[in-house]
């Protein structure tokens, strides 16, 4: 027979999937501790708070394993209470509640209010803003808008986020003022489309207003762009990341494909031409841009030829940064009406064929950099290593820099002469002299 622990409540917020749940994690904690509450991430807690992720069909087994696991430790006395909330949770809160009723209860992505009265906490509109970040403290993420308005076939994030809504400009300013006065450095912008940013609130695509006003907050150094949708793209962006020093160069656009039948299908509302012309604006407008994509493989009637285009595109385009993802035929979007005709196993061949022909072009962009000089954060100390990054790369998903030193401190930057290379990472030695770039 399972007994309650004894212990003094504190609550264990675990976060899975992608940047928006750790955003929206860091504000229910925020929350919690605003009403007093004893608040972890990751670590051990008698109540516990699972903010899952619903996108594809690893994260969602993810997100399942985790909820019986924690439901398990329930069952043995090591926990009092499991909640779900997050992108699963919304998506099939049905199903869940008759699959796993052990779960105390189930919460959506829009029920945090309710979530902190469950908690025994109340929502304070005041907080609006506030975070308790759970990033190394000199970075952090600043989420710009919620929800999406595209209309992808394979996407089922508007079934779980809603219709697009933008933060007004003022009040990520201020966010942002307050993230740097606690020491972050990096602000990473996220959203899951960028370039949609303030078509609801000011009638225009405002990201380079955006931008404009987040360059003079004092103290933040970098910022980065992440998730801009190829459709539509404001062009004015491009001029600000080439104007202020503060802006990275770098952008995460994710294309998905290059075939036109297959884009057509996905309606992502482009061509070939069309993004093709898209990547020359950018190289032109920036030179020496870092463009990281994401591209998926096996979508339904995805022939050979439409494969081998895709294969034949980014071994010319040279990308700086990609990820490849097998399709995931998910429920109520456009796409499950197809016939799933691409077998899960030459899913898994084109992903890594890609991936293969990816590596070859990292390894040779990274033999190109020995010998020069960079500006490098650093993020961690890993064994002998001090590990950081360039303005090229965002952290989890892109290249490392590997810094042999005596010492350095963690959340500064450093000017590091790089001295080797392999197939996605850089070494290299702290130096003396001005910073240049190819």
């Amino acid at each position: 027979m399972r007994t309650k622990t004894r212990k003094k409540n504190k609550i264990n917020v675990v976060t899975l999937g992608c940047s928006k749940n750790i955003y929206d994690s860091e504000v229910l904690m925020s929350q919690l501790k605003a009403n007093g509450k004893e608040v972890v991430h990751e670590e051990e807690g008698n109540i516990v708070v699972i903010n899952t992720c619903g996108f594809i069909d690893n994260a969602k087994q993810e997100s399942i394993d985790t909820i019986l696991d924690f439901v398990d430790r329930k069952e043995k006395g090591e926990v009092d209470r499991v909640f779900v909330t997050g992108c699963l949770s919304e998506r099939y809160k049905p199903d869940l509640e008759r699959e796993i009723p052990d779960v105390d209860q189930y919460f959506g992505t829009r029920d945090l209010p309710h979530l902190l009265k469950t908690l025994g906490a109340d929502y304070k509109k005041e907080l609006v803003g506030e975070r308790l970040t759970t990033t190394p403290k000199h970075y952090a993420y600043l989420k710009i808008s919620e929800g999406c308005d595209r209309p992808c076939s394979f996407c089922a994030i508007p079934l779980m986020r809603g219709g697009h809504r933008s933060t007004p400009i003022e009040e990520l300013v201020k966010e942002a003022e307050k993230l740097a006065a606690k020491g972050v450095k990096e602000l990473i912008l996220i959203a899951q489309d960028l370039t949609y940013y303030g078509l609801d609130l000011y009638k225009k695509r405002a990201l380079a207003d955006l931008l404009r006003e987040l360059v003079k907050v004092e103290g933040i150094e970098w910022i980065r762009l992440h998730y801009l949708f190829p459709t539509g793209f404001p062009e004015d962006v491009l001029d600000v990341i080439r104007e202020e020093p503060k802006v990275c160069n770098y952008i995460d656009i994710p294309l998905q494909h290059i075939a036109d039948p297959v884009l057509k299908s996905m309606r992502r509302g482009t061509t070939k031409v069309k993004t093709d012309r898209l990547l020359q604006v950018m190289r032109e407008k920036v030179p020496g841009i870092a463009i990281r994509t994401t591209l998926i493989v096996g979508y339904p009637g995805e022939t050979e030829e439409d494969f081998e285009i895709l294969k034949q595109w980014v071994e010319q385009t040279h990308f700086d940064r990609l990820g490849c993802f097998a399709y995931s035929h998910e429920e109520n979007t456009h796409a499950y009406q197809l016939e799933d005709d691409v077998p899960p196993e030459v899913r898994q061949q084109r992903a890594d064929e890609i991936m293969a022909v990816q590596l070859k072009i990292s390894a040779e962009f990274n033999r190109k950099k020995v010998g020069q000089v960079f500006k490098v954060l650093i993020d961690r100390v890993e064994g002998d290593y001090f590990v950081g990054r360039t303005e090229f790369d965002s952290p989890d998903v892109d290249n490392e820099v590997l810094v042999k030193a005596d010492y350095l401190r963690i959340g500064e930057f450093v000017k590091v002469k790089i001295t080797g290379s392999s197939d996605y990472d850089l070494y290299g030695e702290p130096v003396e002299e001005e910073i240049s770039y190819s």
